[in-house]
């Protein structure tokens, strides 16, 4: 990790970056042709602006953000740059929902730093309300807020992923717009890693293997998607941990994104979910689809140093697991 991004530090609304430093990061990178000479100490902010947005350092769109708002500055040998301002309480429909009440607990905290917030979403939670209007029912986004209320720090919390309603795990979030866009760039290329596991009906012919086929709404049932040939591109790789005549314990994890791809593709080849109603799966067992999100990877949006976050076993996973030993 470079030595500018260990020596950055918060203080309060703005990040300090030592500039000798941030300055021998950048000459490190390799530069467009058009990039303006290294501005000096103390330089207007018009400078630094114009060197910071083509030195590669950060996105130019966020620098030149920045500088609409007087976000540049220079602080002692130190270049500041306003990374962290609070989000506007009046206009945030989350957190006009999250001062009505500091109550939520329902979504543990796996990692938090001052760029990111990952929560451990539980089942039957969405992560965020279906329309305008719909806010204040409970959301994952919701409890992000609360969180960040209830920590004095009520910065513009923003789900960079999704999870169904009806499944659990990890759901990451940004913290602030630098954040924001180097993690939803992460998103878009495929930088960021989500691993599964799952309870299927039936016994895997093969215990490992890829599902390559694309997926694309159902146009009899606007709820569910299907294998389409006209669909999205929709890449799933799965490893069977465990199973009897009955279940398999899975393991998967997701190449693309589409809604319900695990749900999909299993059912495709004949797997459904344990208690997935809506793709052929049993329910006497289980209410809900047997999916859990256990593992998330992503670089730091800041350091760009690989996190690694886990997500503890459910009560609901752990006792089918028992129960598929003991059969």
């Amino acid at each position: 990790m470079a030595k500018c991004w260990e020596e950055a530090v918060r203080q309060g609304e703005w990040l300090e970056l030592p500039w000798e430093k941030l300055a021998a990061t950048a000459a490190s990178l390799e530069p467009g042709d058009d990039v303006p000479a290294q501005p000096e100490t103390g330089s207007h902010p018009h400078k630094v602006r114009q060197w910071l947005a083509a030195s590669s350092l950060f996105p130019e769109k966020w620098v030149n953000r920045l500088f609409s708002v007087g976000g540049i500055r220079w602080h002692e040998e130190k270049l500041a740059l306003k990374c962290f301002p609070a989000a506007r309480m009046n206009d945030d429909p989350l957190y006009r929902v999250a001062k009505q009440s500091n109550s939520g607990d329902r979504a543990a905290v796996l990692y938090e730093d001052d760029y990111c917030l990952v929560l451990n979403k539980p089942v039957g939670m969405p992560v965020h309300g279906s329309g305008v209007g719909d806010q204040g029912r409970g959301t994952l986004d919701e409890e992000a807020a609360r969180h960040l209320l209830a920590c004095g720090d009520p910065l513009p919390v923003r789900h960079i992923h999704r999870l169904d309603d009806d499944t659990s795990g990890p759901v990451l979030y940004s913290k602030n717009d630098l954040a924001q866009l180097r993690l939803d760039e992460a998103m878009r290329s495929k930088a960021i890693g989500r691993r599964y596991v799952a309870v299927v009906h039936g016994r895997l012919m093969k215990s490992c293997g890829e599902i390559n086929e694309p997926i694309g709404k159902d146009r009899h049932h606007p709820a569910r998607r299907r294998v389409s040939s006209n669909g999205d591109k929709a890449i799933t790789r799965y490893e069977t941990v465990a199973s009897n005549s009955r279940y398999s314990i899975v393991r998967l994890i997701l190449e693309t994104g589409r809604t319900h791809q695990i749900r999909v593709h299993m059912s495709h080849i004949g797997h459904p979910l344990l208690g997935d109603s809506l793709y052929g799966g049993s329910s006497n067992m289980l209410n809900h689809q047997a999916l859990h999100g256990e593992e998330l990877i992503f670089p730091h949006p800041l350091t760009g140093c690989t996190i690694n976050v886990s997500s503890p076993q459910p009560d609901w996973l752990i006792g089918l697991m028992d129960h598929i030993d003991q059969v």
